[in-house]
């Protein structure tokens, strides 16, 4: 397996050099960027992905819809749309923009661009990274939030994400 390199960007989310993945985890001083989809059903339903065990970050705990590292010289929507087919198997025709902002934690910092799509179709979730997934109402989700069932990083997505609709 190839080593993965990002790009590493600074507080304006311009590329100012890269790093490996090894690297920019545990070091927060080393924003990097990533790309999520937030994918709903035609009845508003939200799918979350369950994370692998095997995860480095947060495993077994339910998530954003897809998430992921945009690569070397890749934009956020490429990395969004190659997301989306390596996590769930998907490959709608559009996606739209919905939000870009800056997460960061004691473990990384990331530069988040957030888009969205409708899929009513079959997902195939790939089992190497999710232990399973599904559609969610997003009533059930306000409801379970201080469970500990799902990612920090998705309860504040979905807060931005509400926050945007509004």
């Amino acid at each position: 397996m190839s080593t993965e390199i990002f790009d590493i960007v600074d507080e304006d989310d311009q590329i100012i050099g890269q790093a490996t993945r090894d690297q920019v985890h545990g070091q927060p001083d080393l924003i990097h960027r990533v790309a999520h989809v937030l994918v709903f059903n035609s009845r508003r339903e939200l799918y979350l992905q369950k994370r692998g065990l095997n995860k480095d970050v947060q495993p077994g705990k339910w998530d954003t819809s897809v998430g992921g590292h945009v690569d070397r010289g890749e934009s956020y929507r490429e990395a969004a749309m190659r997301e989306m087919k390596e996590e769930l198997g998907i490959h709608p025709g559009q996606i739209r923009f919905l939000y870009k902002y800056q997460h960061s934690n004691d473990f990384e910092s990331e530069y988040v661009s957030t888009y969205t799509c409708t899929w009513d179709s079959i997902i195939q979730v790939n089992k190497s990274e999710i232990e399973e997934g599904r559609f969610w109402e997003i009533d059930k989700i306000l409801r379970q939030s201080e469970s500990g069932v799902f990612t920090p990083n998705f309860l504040d997505e979905l807060a931005r994400y509400l926050d945007h609709i509004e």
